[in-house]
């Protein structure tokens, strides 16, 4: 089983889709890397020689995955909400960040609908 910055890649599926599980490689930067190591997009997981897996690895290194990434994002977030920026704001108040409207929709940002009841009438 080929394991590449902390990932265990599926062995049954082809390379080019295999290295779209680490964190931060997609598609093209997929198939950028497989380019540049040299080995064929069509091959899968299971037959890659050593080799192979050490030149994706070292293909690899000019991107940041996983672990660093993930921090990175995390302490730009922080850094938009310590700031108070508009953006900051809405991440503070787990509110949509990119203009999206929240009258209606939104419900993956807001959660589950908190119902208000009607009360008892005066009637």
């Amino acid at each position: 089983m080929a394991r590449i910055a902390g990932v265990d890649l599926p062995r049954e599926k082809r390379v080019e889709i295999g290295l779209t599980y680490i964190y931060g490689i997609g598609l093209k930067s997929s198939q950028k890397i497989l380019k540049d190591a040299g080995v064929n997009p069509d091959t899968r997981v299971k037959d890659l020689s050593d080799d192979e897996v050490n030149a994706i690895r070292k293909a690899m290194d000019t991107y940041k995955v996983e672990g660093d990434l993930k921090r990175e994002v995390a302490l730009n977030i922080k850094r938009l909400t310590e700031i108070g920026c508009y953006r900051g704001l809405r991440h503070r108040r787990s509110l949509p960040v990119r203009g999206q409207r929240t009258k209606t929709n939104a419900r993956t940002r807001k959660g589950p609908r908190k119902l208000v009841s009607k009360g008892k009438s005066k009637a």
